[in-house]
C-alpha cells in the first residue's frame, strides 16, 4: 500500500520507506491520536513519537526490535496515556521539553530545548520548540540528505492552521511556526500532525495570511 497519511483507529498503520528511515503511523484513543514510529534502517533502532494511547497497539507495532526512545510532544493527557506502560514494556528512555516535562507520568530521561538533537540509530531528529499551545510543545525534523525534509508537528501545525490556542497563546505560536518552519523550510517538506492527515508546507503557505487575520 502507498503511504497516504490516511489512518483511522482500529485500522492499519501506513508505512512510509526513506532511504535510511522508515516512518510507521498509526491512530489511536478516543481523540484519534497519531502516533509515528521511526526505525532507522542501517541499525533497527526505533523511536516512538507520543505513546498516545491503546499501549497493546503501540507495542505491536513496536514488535521484536524493542524501542530505543519515547518523545512526548506536549504536556496535554491524549498524547501520554499509553506512555508508562510502553515504557515499562520496552525500558525506553524517555524524551520531553523541560517546561512540559514535569506534567507527564513518567520522569524524563533526557529534556531538550530548541535546537537539540535527538538520534534513532544512525538517523537524527532536529527539536523545534514551538511555543503557544502549550509552553513546552515541541516539533521533530528529519532532513532527510537524499529527499525532502519530513516534519513531525503534533498538534502545533495542522493541514489548515496552528493548533488550538487562547487569544494570549496564538501570536506566539504563529509566529513561532511562521519564523522556525515556514520561513526556513521548503514547500516540499511534508508534515506529520498530531491528529488527522498529513500535508506539506507548500499546500499550507498560501494559507498563512488568513491564518494570522482570523487569529486561530
Amino acid at each position: 500500500m502507498s503511504y497516504t497519511g490516511e489512518v483511522v483507529v482500529d485500522g492499519p498503520a501506513q508505512t512510509r520507506e526513506l532511504p535510511a528511515l522508515i516512518i510507521s503511523k498509526v491512530a489511536v484513543g478516543p481523540y484519534n491520536n497519531n502516533c509515528y514510529l521511526l526505525r532507522c534502517r542501517r541499525t533497527d533502532d526505533q523511536l516512538l513519537i507520543d505513546a498516545a494511547d491503546e499501549p497493546e497497539v503501540l507495542t505491536a507495532l513496536i514488535g521484536s526490535n524493542g524501542l530505543a526512545t519515547v518523545v512526548t510532544t506536549h504536556r496535554h493527557g491524549d498524547h501520554w496515556q499509553a506512555l508508562p506502560a510502553v515504557v515499562v514494556a520496552t525500558g525506553a528512555k524517555t524524551v520531553a521539553h523541560p517546561l512540559d516535562a514535569p506534567e507527564l507520568p513518567v520522569d524524563t530521561d533526557v529534556l531538550v530545548d530548541h535546537g537539540a538533537t535527538v538520534a534513532v540509530g544512525d538517523v537524527t531528529l532536529e527539536v523545534i520548540h514551538l511555543r503557544g499551545h502549550t509552553p513546552g510543545s515541541i516539533a521533530l525534523l528529519y532532513d532527510d540528505p537524499e529527499g525532502t525534509p519530513h516534519l513531525f508537528t503534533a498538534d502545533s501545525l495542522f493541514p489548515g492552521g496552528v493548533g488550538k490556542t487562547t487569544p494570549d497563546t496564538f501570536p506566539q505560536l504563529f509566529a513561532d511556526v511562521n519564523e522556525r518552519i515556514f520561513e526556513r523550510l521548503p514547500d516540499e517538506t511534508w508534515f506529520y500532525p498530531g491528529h488527522g492527515n498529513d500535508s506539506t508546507l507548500g499546500a499550507e503557505r498560501p494559507h498563512l495570511a488568513e491564518w494570522r487575520s482570523r487569529g486561530w
